[in-house]
């Protein structure tokens, strides 16, 4: 699953974006896709697992490899890269671990920490609301699922959409 050789270049950003079920991320990548243009690839784990190969999120599931692999392929042709999803520590942490450790350019990993009450309302707001509810959520939510080594910041609930954005544009990019 993942190998080990250089990927990307000192000029490519590898940004990982992990936490529960309707805590920010795929709109944090969405507004850092707005803010940079074009030359940003959005590595979606939902997009990757649910649409392209239809399977449940286990433990050594096929997407793990895909997402690995098509990250690898957006930096080496140039493409700064986000890798976003809930992308449980047990299950996609050797994997992340790998595929940062791979990466000539700099690489920022965050967090994003919602209690589980937050992430119920905004679930709530979103489309998918009426396919999945409370009990499912709850199975899924698991606090500070962080990686080893203390390499990912942690961005907590009251930091806005906006404000989330401007730090990982800040420290990713330089700027806001």
């Amino acid at each position: 699953m993942t190998r080990a050789h250089p990927v990307g270049s000192a000029d490519t950003r590898l940004i990982v974006l992990r936490g529960n079920s309707a805590s920010g991320k795929s709109s944090v990548a969405a507004e850092l896709r707005h803010r940079y243009g074009r030359g940003l690839a959005v590595v979606g784990q939902d997009n990757l697992r649910r649409d392209v190969l239809r399977e449940r999120d286990v433990p050594g599931a096929a997407n793990i490899g895909l997402i690995d692999t098509v990250a690898r392929y957006a930096l080496d042709h140039g493409f700064h890269t986000v890798v976003e999803g809930m992308l449980y520590a047990d299950r996609y942490g050797p994997m992340l671990e790998a595929l940062c450790r791979d990466h000539l350019g700099p690489t920022r990993m965050y967090y994003l920490d919602v209690p589980f009450e937050e992430t119920l309302r905004r679930h709530g707001t979103k489309p998918q609301a009426k396919e999945y509810g409370e009990v499912q959520m709850r199975e899924w939510y698991r606090e500070l699922d962080l990686l080893g080594g203390g390499r990912e910041t942690v961005v907590p609930a009251v930091s806005s959409l906006a404000e989330t954005a401007g730090l990982v544009m800040a420290e990713a990019f330089g700027r806001g």
